[in-house]
């Protein structure tokens, strides 16, 4: 468990950069963790199920493409047509749409993974990530505009991925979705395991108290 000094300094740096404070618990880190937040102000705003699979490169190399929904990876001057379709996508948490959207000024730049567009009909209606680290791929922000929903679309989100994890030569691919959502159902579908729930905490005392 860190010393309080510690979160006493953390707190600080996000304070000093005018940000809100966070910190992602697993619940292996015990309860007296748990307590100590609590204490000093904190609690729970947000659970996900933090889930995993191997990769294999025999099997998910040669993942047939669905003909229906195509999946490609944007291009340099398309961050803002990614953070449109990704703030749509996640209409339902109108907190997270000045963040996508300042998200996608950048997104087209990164240097550690990719953003991804699904088309039907040559429209984009969902948006994902892939971000590589070692041999881990990282499955993130996956989401589908409302209108087109059910239609295959995370699917092919989580097929293209795989693919291209597993031509990079990941190991191990890893996601994060809420408990019980039909984004977890999905992620099993596709041999995803929980591997523990994530607890967000967030700081909701006054600064300096």
């Amino acid at each position: 468990m860190p010393p309080e000094g510690d979160l006493d300094r953390i707190e600080q740096f996000f304070h000093g950069h005018g940000a809100e404070v966070f910190h992602e618990i697993s619940p292996l880190a015990g309860i007296p963790l748990a307590q100590l937040l609590s204490a000093r102000g904190y609690r729970p705003v947000e659970f996900s199920s933090v889930m995993y699979r191997p990769i294999s490169p025999e099997h998910d190399a040669s993942r047939p493409p669905d003909p229906h929904v195509a999946v490609r990876a944007i291009g340099p001057e398309e961050g803002g047509l990614w953070a449109e379709v990704s703030a749509q996508g996640w209409g339902e948490t109108p907190e997270v749409t000045e963040f996508l959207l300042d998200l996608g000024k950048v997104c087209a730049q990164r240097e550690d993974g990719l953003s991804l567009l699904a088309e039907i009909g040559g429209e984009p209606v969902a948006a994902g990530a892939l971000c590589f680290h070692g041999g881990v791929a990282l499955f993130a922000g996956a989401c589908t505009v409302p209108q087109a929903r059910r239609q295959g679309a995370q699917q092919a989100l989580l097929d293209d991925r795989l693919r291209r994890a597993a031509e990079r030569g990941c190991d191990i691919a890893m996601m994060c979705a809420e408990p019980g959502s039909a984004s977890q159902r999905n992620a099993e579908r596709h041999a995803f395991r929980i591997a523990y729930t994530r607890t967000k905490w967030g700081l909701h005392r006054p600064t300096g108290s």
